[in-house]
């Protein structure tokens, strides 16, 4: 028997030992066909898990386990990413508090440091999947700097170099100036700031003996990069400059000569339409030195104009010795911020400061360090990206791989279709090393190992030989996951099993950064896509539909829902994370508005179901902790509907043996009801429409099996007129529609669904150790029993239209009462007879009878069920006074609201300015008041004529 409270946290934590100690979470072939794969996105090795982790890991293990109970051999591959510049900062900060830094230790013994810390605290993410109930392949995870995969990624890498698609080369990146390293852009967060917008004068370069100087005003948020100025740029069609093209400008405090180019990146409408070009330091002015580099190649313009200003600290550089003076020895190493304020003040004495104003800025900062990004010519590693983007765009135009919703497609398509190379190169130490070494005349050669390069070349161990220090970008290894995962490049049978996978379930938000190279280096090093389907989830956002972050105190953690925590060690986790105290203190006032002691605990289905019901296609989720309290109460629904269940059949005959068994219209219409419900769910996993599916899944529990199969099952199980075998027949059916509805759920609520089904199987005649291998409901096309529907749903007509008219009277529900039924058809006759102790238990009938002729009929209420009507005599069963002056309450109380309502509504002022919908609702109200006061008046007369 299930114990009488519902604790989850118990019986959540031993389910998920015993799974994990049987191997159930290792794929196995079973009777069923065909294989099923979903690779989970690698969290962090530093992680821990956050609301987006959770969401999307419900969203990955119903599927995996829908798929397995299907009979697939399914496999949820477990792993986690080495995270290179995060888990460096976690060790670099661990070995600051010691005084020490990592020149200090020197590569080797730091990432000795890096691995120690993985082994001891690099699991937090990991553990908390299992709590969560992710059914992952543990006894094959795999972490992206293990041995296996990191052979993968130096095949990859020699591979596409000897192809000529990996290059080294001179480019700008995103620079962070802490971390001294190129980041992504997906690791470059872009925030508005206050800043300031400075008007620079640049004196025209004029013939000698010209009388007044001229000047041309650039606006630049970054005046310290004037120094690496290459031209001024101007808008071919800006006729206020049209003569000045060709011309030159002298670039001050530098005594160099820069061009006037025309490009259409001069925007006449921004500024004073003259922008300069510092192609070493902007994006965009790269872009513009490259389509005039041959204007700025001039005597004074060293490396073509192309100058790069800053040390990687992002101080101002000295000069090399061939450039002579090229930048001003007043400014040689001062950080960029003190070279700014030392450039404004030399510009405003020399009278070339023409304006300063208060700007709103986005600024481009380091997600890691925080630092500002810096825009850097480096020497880099390249990926040469457009061999592989073509046939990853033609495998998604060909249908070969779907995105749910479909629209995210287009979103694919323009930044494939807009592809640059790929940066793969970090300066940092904890990653996949380049395999790349240099002689000592700075010859590169590229090779597996070191071993590879001498034997190639023939070199004996008097040549020196020095690998690359750089490390490749997490992304690399990442974009390998699908295949190298599964043993490639050795051909395993994992691999030609589950290759390529089923589904990906990710973000929108790095469709690029990580989907689009999946599909690229799967395409070129397996020869075929790395999955079917992508399905795209949104984000989790606060009930308010805000993104949760730190910096809006709406964080959430999701094992703090799971197991709960009071309010004092909410704000010290919260505090102890990094959080300010008053964002700390923030999110703990919001939740003592739902929670006043704390988050109770809701459990893992409670938040599993909760995920589940919001996952609509591709909208982003608003989190609701009303909403998982709520699911809360549905998981102690089902617990204790099971507990009727098995009070009412555990030691009893359930139908299981030869005696004769008898279903009634309940029993017919409630298995008719899961498999509709089946049908609804199945069709649901299948569309990735997890809402609907758990909608249906909410509605057949409570509303049909719960409030209503439940009930009518007591008059057969309780009363002296059913026979044995008609109780057989419901004991069986009540089992076998709580063991099916357990199956049907177990993909989202996996823990108790195990616990129930555990102690029904035997009595439902189920075989198996674990609902996680129980096959998933299939429908019988001849259960559906159209006809049993048909009577139940007439019998809750007529039971909720003799409770309505309780409620409205005022008579208490328990309280018997005789029924008059007019105008009854011979199927309502049929039906009176064989529902008759439904009616009477659940609606309280003292009496039934059928009249030949309605007007022999007392003063009643009425109800319609159809065409037949249920009677019920007034007299004597309410306080006739009471219930006119009630009704008079209220005929007042909606005649004073239709008149505020006219009023509003003959209004020209409100009917003309405010919304059509806002209008429209005034007039249903008043159209649905109007109604209203006809009911009760017609009541009223009713009752005065008793």
């Amino acid at each position: 028997m299930l114990d009488k409270n519902y604790d989850p946290q118990t019986l959540e934590k031993n389910w998920y030992r015993f799974w994990e100690e049987q191997g159930y979470f290792v794929p196995s072939q079973t009777e069923g066909d065909g294989s099923y794969c979903i690779m989970i996105p690698p969290p962090n090795v530093t992680g821990s898990l956050h609301m987006g982790h959770a969401f999307q890991d419900t969203i990955m293990d119903a599927l995996v386990r829908y798929h397995r109970m299907n009979g697939e051999s399914t496999l949820w591959q477990a792993g986690s990413d080495h995270a290179g510049i995060a888990t460096q900062m976690v060790v670099e900060r661990l070995i600051d508090a010691e005084g020490k830094t990592r020149h200090d230790y020197g590569r080797e013994k730091f990432l000795e440091r890096v691995w120690e810390w993985k082994a001891e605290s690099g699991g937090t993410i990991t553990r908390q999947l299992r709590r969560m109930g992710s059914s992952l392949d543990w006894e094959h995870e795999r972490f992206t700097m293990d041995n296996g995969l990191s052979e993968a990624v130096r095949e990859v890498f020699v591979r596409l170099y000897e192809e000529g698609l990996i290059y080294r080369g001179k480019r700008l990146v995103n620079w962070d100036p802490v971390l001294h390293t190129a980041v992504s852009d997906l690791e470059v967060l872009s925030e508005e700031e206050n800043g300031h917008m400075w008007d620079l004068r640049y004196p025209l370069v004029q013939p000698e003996g010209a009388k007044e100087p001229l000047y041309m005003v650039v606006s630049t948020t970054r005046p310290e990069t004037m120094l690496g100025d290459c031209a001024v740029a101007v808008n071919p069609e800006d006729a206020r400059y049209s003569h000045l093209i060709g011309e030159f400008v002298e670039l001050p405090l530098t005594g160099r000569r820069i061009p006037i180019v025309a490009d259409e990146h001069a925007d006449p409408e921004l500024g004073t339409g003259c922008v300069k070009i510092t192609p070493a330091h902007d994006f965009n002015d790269h872009q513009v030195w490259l389509r005039h580099r041959d204007e700025t190649a001039i005597a004074d313009q060293p490396h073509g104009g192309l100058i790069n200003i800053f040390t990687p600290d992002a101080a101002i550089r000295d000069n090399e010795p061939e450039e002579g003076q090229l930048i001003p020895a007043a400014y040689i190493g001062l950080d960029r911020y003190a070279a700014r304020k030392r450039i404004l003040a030399d510009l405003e004495e020399l009278g070339l400061l023409a304006n300063v104003k208060d700007h709103k800025l986005q600024q481009p900062r380091g997600d890691r360090s925080h630092a500002v990004i810096e825009p850097y010519l480096t020497d880099q590693w390249y990926v040469r990206v457009q061999p592989l983007a073509d046939p990853a765009i033609e495998a998604v135009e060909k249908g070969d791989i779907r995105f749910v919703p479909d629209n995210w497609k287009n979103t694919y398509f323009e930044w494939m279709r807009n592809i640059q190379d790929w940066c793969i190169s970090r300066q940092i130490w904890w990653g996949h090393r380049i395999p790349a070494w240099y002689d000592s005349e700075g010859n590169v050669y590229v090779a597996r190992s070191e071993a590879e390069v001498r034997e190639r070349h023939g070199f004996g161990p008097e040549v020196a030989l020095r690998q690359d220090d750089d490390v490749l970008d997490t992304w690399f290894s990442s974009a390998l996951w699908p295949f190298s995962t599964l043993g490639w490049p050795e051909e395993t049978e994992r691999l030609k099993t589950f290759y390529p996978t089923s589904v990906l379930v990710t973000g929108f938000d790095i469709i690029f950064f990580w989907v689009a190279r999946m599909i690229m280096m799967g395409l070129k090093f397996m020869g075929e896509v790395p999955f079917r389907e992508v399905y795209i989830h949104g984000l989790v956002r606060d009930t308010h539909g805000d993104k949760m972050s730190k910096s809006k105190g709406n964080v959430l953690d999701p094992i703090d829902l799971i197991d709960g925590i009071d309010l004092e060690s909410l704000v010290k986790k919260r505090t102890e994370g990094m959080m300010q105290p008053h964002l700390a203190d923030k999110i703990t006032r919001a939740t003592r508005k739902e929670f006043p002691d704390g988050i109770p605990g809701f459990g893992t289905d409670a938040l599993r179901f909760t995920f589940a019901a919001l996952a609509s296609t591709g909208r982003d989720v608003k989190f609701d902790l009303g909403r998982t309290e709520g699911y809360r109460n549905f998981c102690n629904k089902l617990w204790n509907a099971s507990r009727y269940v098995l009070m009412n059949t555990q030691d009893q005959d359930c139908g299981l043996g030869s005696e004769p068994i008898e279903l009634s219209a309940a029993d017919r219409w409630i298995r008719a009801r899961l498999d509709a419900t089946t049908d609804t769910v199945t069709e649901s996993i299948e569309t990735y429409r997890f809402d609907l599916a758990a909608q249906a899944i909410y509605e057949f529990t409570w509303n049909e099996f719960c409030d209503w199969y439940l009930e009518l099952s007591k008059p057969v199980l309780t009363g002296d007129s059913a026979s044995d075998a008609a109780k057989r027949g419901t004991r069986r059916t009540l089992v076998r529609t709580l063991e099916g509805l357990l199956r049907l759920a177990h993909p989202i609520m996996p823990f108790i669904t195990e616990e129930i089904w555990q102690k029904v199987r035997p009595l439902a005649g189920a075989e198996g150790d674990t609902i996680m291998l129980a096959p998933f409901p299939k429908t019988d096309p001849e259960s559906a029993d159209p006809q049993a529907v048909a009577e139940i749903d007439w019998v809750k007509q007529c039971i909720l239209g003799i409770r309505r008219i309780k409620g409205e009277m005022n008579i208490a529900p328990g309280k018997p009462l005789p029924v008059l039924v007019a105008n009854a058809s011979d199927q309502d006759r049929i039906w009176l007879e064989t529902a008759r102790p439904y009616l009477d238990f659940l609606a309280r009938t003292e009496s039934i009878t059928v009249l030949d002729d309605e007007s022999e009929a007392p003063e009643s209420a009425i109800a319609l069920v159809g065409g037949m009507k249920l009677l019920i005599p007034m007299a004597g069963l309410i306080d006739k006074e009471a219930e006119l002056k009630r009704l008079d309450k209220e005929i007042a109380r909606l005649t004073d609201d239709i008149a505020r309502t006219e009023k509003k509504l003959e209004n020209p002022s409100f009917v003309d300015k405010a919304p059509e919908a806002v209008v429209r609702k005034e007039r249903d109200k008043l159209a649905q008041h109007a109604a209203a006061i006809d009911n009760l008046r017609a009541q009223r007369e009713k009752i005065a004529a008793l």
